[in-house]
C-alpha cells in the first residue's frame, strides 16, 4: 500500500495486487494513510502454490490489474 500511494504521490498511476486473506487489512492501511488506491485481490494462499499455479492466478487477474490501472491513470 505505501508503494502505491508513494508511486500516486509521483503522478504515477498504479494498483495495489493481494490475496483476499488481506481485504480488511488494506482496508484498514487506506484509512490509516487517507489514500484509496485502485486494489484488486487474487484468491489466497499465493505461497504454497506452485509457479504454474501462481502464474494461472496472474493470468486471471490481468485484465481487472489493467483496467484498474487505467482507470487509477485518468484519475
Amino acid at each position: 500500500m505505501h508503494d502505491i500511494a508513494d508511486l500516486e504521490g509521483r503522478g504515477l498511476p498504479g494498483v495495489f495486487v493481494a490475496s483476499t486473506e488481506f481485504v480488511a487489512a488494506a482496508d484498514a492501511q487506506a484509512r490509516a494513510l487517507g489514500f484509496d488506491p485502485a486494489r484488486v485481490f487474487v484468491a489466497h494462499p499465493i505461497q504454497d502454490r506452485t509457479d504454474s499455479e501462481v502464474a494461472a492466478l496472474a493470468e486471471g487477474a490481468v485484465e481487472e490489474i489493467l483496467a484498474a490501472l487505467l482507470r487509477s491513470g485518468d484519475a
